[in-house]
């Protein structure tokens, strides 16, 4: 289950929950397709909550649609990413050490404002 968060143009913010489904893949990729497609930096948050599961049978969709965006890896910006479970935390590291040119911070449920902040562009404390 997803929610977007209202944010600023350049920015896809998300709140991702229980089971992810193809539909909330398609949305999501969907939404940053757009976003890439109108600026040349985008900035991305994703507050995940106890997240149980994935949708295997959409996933090749998904990575069939989000291969291209290696490509475009220069647009993206900050990436912050709040997780209530230790393993989506240990993911983002891994994923941020794959790609090193995109700045990855991953953040604690009780850091969410810091982490909206800090990718908008706000001061962190």
């Amino acid at each position: 289950m997803h929610q977007f968060i209202d944010s600023a143009d350049d920015v896809v913010a998300v709140t991702v929950s229980d089971r992810i489904t193809s539909a909330d893949l398609d949305l999501l990729m969907d939404r940053l397709e757009a976003c890439l497609e109108r600026h040349g930096r985008v900035h991305v948050f994703v507050e995940t909550r106890s997240i149980d599961g994935i949708d295997v049978a959409g996933l090749g969709a998904y990575f069939a649609r989000a291969m291209p965006l290696l490509g475009r890896l220069g647009q993206f910006g900050r990436v912050a990413v709040v997780a209530d479970q230790a393993w989506v935390r240990a993911a983002t590291r891994l994923e941020s050490a794959v790609l090193p040119f995109v700045s990855y911070r991953t953040f604690e449920p009780g850091q969410r404002g810091e982490a909206l902040a800090w990718v908008t562009g706000g001061a962190v404390a």
